[in-house]
């Protein structure tokens, strides 16, 4: 519809109509931003984030060396979209996803509407964190080793397996209606989950003669493919990567920059921090490597870096990392020592034989 200026001229400049944010089942809308956020499955992470992970983006995750508490990140995620209903994409050539699926977190109690508790070996359909049901074909859809004749890569790769996967994520997209511009009946988020992407499993030994320069080559071109799909779709998706069996460190940069949040896992299992009565509580740190500003100027800036996680009974945890009441103790009592000059030989120029002097 045209409209006129002030001298009466006509101009093709048309008012935009606001546009309205799709309610979807199990996320929320960002007060700062009006991003759309799903949970990682895991709330203090959400915290950690800034209330959760934003639709449309890549969350990176440095692998700890076995692997164990990566993998456990991707295990909520999908139970996660299982429990909200939203249609979830796995893919590994690790390890059979069918097997991963199994191992999800199940919820062993619920509340019914009457405030008694249901046992859910008792009665699986109360719950949707049921995978043997019905329920999990039409929401899980799994990737594994080896491309079917259907199967096109997408993109100029050396190594194949990250074109074929590519295209399946792509694939999912369309055929699931998640784009920004569809219209389906009713609006879900596609959760994509990628189990250590760029392990030896993933090589192509055909055309990878070096394994290194293969994997900084394909890799965060992958990762910038993945991208550019999940920001035009309603999908988000959570990639586990073994950055400890890269030589080349400029991969773990690569990687960071093509990705929207990048966070490492640091397991104190077979390490001298299994044992150090400072940690004794915990089961390893977290290291933030990047928060990337998403719909907004500022990043979001968490109240403190120096984090742990620890893994009690079924419950997983990220806190603010905390010493002991004795070890807080001991340490201040040492800082007062030194001010009061009562321990000689520590401080500059507090002893006699002491050759700094200020």
């Amino acid at each position: 519809m045209a409209a006129l200026t002030s001298d009466g001229n006509v101009t093709s400049f048309q008012k935009k109509g606001r546009n309205r944010i799709p309610y979807i089942q199990g996320t929320r809308q960002s007060v700062q931003n009006a991003q759309i956020l799903a949970s990682s499955g895991v709330p203090s992470l959400d915290h950690v984030l800034g209330s959760g992970l934003p639709v449309g983006t890549i969350l990176l995750i440095e692998e700890d060396v076995f692997g164990t508490f990566s993998k456990l990140m991707l295990k909520y995620f999908l139970a996660e979209g299982i429990a909200c209903e939203h249609p979830s994409f796995l893919a590994s050539l690790d390890t059979i996803p069918k097997s991963l699926m199994k191992e999800l977190p199940v919820p062993i109690k619920t509340e019914s509407s009457s405030g008694t508790s249901i046992d859910s070996k008792a009665d699986p359909m109360t719950i949707a964190w049921r995978y043997q049901n019905m329920r999990q074909n039409r929401v899980v859809i799994l990737y594994g080793p080896g491309p079917t004749e259907d199967d096109r890569p997408i993109g100029d790769f050396g190594n194949k397996n990250y074109g074929y996967l590519l295209s399946k994520i792509h694939q999912k997209i369309s055929e699931g209606q998640f784009r920004v511009q569809d219209e389906p009946s009713k609006h879900s988020i596609l959760r994509v989950a990628i189990h250590s992407l760029g392990s030896p499993m993933w090589v192509d030994s055909t055309t990878d003669a070096n394994i290194e320069t293969g994997i900084k080559r394909d890799l965060p071109r992958f990762l910038l493919y993945l991208r550019s799909l999940l920001r035009e779709s309603y999908a988000l998706a959570v990639v586990t990567v073994p950055s400890h069996l890269f030589q080349d460190p400029s991969i773990h940069k690569l990687c960071e920059y093509q990705s929207d949040m990048a966070l490492r896992f640091e397991s104190f299992a077979g390490s001298s921090y299994e044992t150090n009565p400072v940690f004794k509580e915990y089961h390893g740190l977290l290291h933030i490597r990047k928060l990337g500003p998403v719909n907004t100027l500022a990043t979001h800036v968490p109240e403190s870096l120096d984090l742990a996680f620890k893994l009690r009974r079924r419950k997983f945890v990220i806190e603010k990392l905390h010493l002991p009441p004795e070890l807080q103790e001991s340490a201040q009592r040492e800082q007062d020592d030194i001010a009061s000059g009562k321990r000689s030989g520590i401080g500059c120029a507090s002893s006699p034989n002491s050759k700094l002097d200020f």
